[in-house]
């Protein structure tokens, strides 16, 4: 799903007279909270659909498909997603 879709099903589902732009505004807010609390508190959990987390990745030895020289990858850091348990077995 893209986010014009997002704001098209949101538009419908609502039953309230949003225009597209309100919504991809909520839309765009929403998303820059869930970025900030990961980033600030290393966590954003939302009930029943699951959480997201922060996780950092150790320095590692990979090696270059083409000609296979083993090459350094450095530290970094990800983010992870655990759905929740009803939403995990809904699948």
């Amino acid at each position: 799903m893209t986010k014009a879709e997002l704001i098209e099903k949101l538009q419908k589902g609502s039953g309230k007279n949003l225009s597209k732009k309100a919504l991809g505004e909520i839309v765009d807010e929403v998303f820059e909270q869930i970025q900030k609390s990961v980033k600030k508190e290393k966590r954003f959990s939302y009930p029943g659909f699951g959480t997201f987390t922060l996780r950092k990745r150790a320095p590692r030895v990979g090696r270059n498909p083409r000609t296979g020289d083993e090459i350094p990858i450095s530290a970094s850091k990800t983010v992870a997603f655990k759905p929740a348990p009803n939403f995990k077995s809904s699948l």
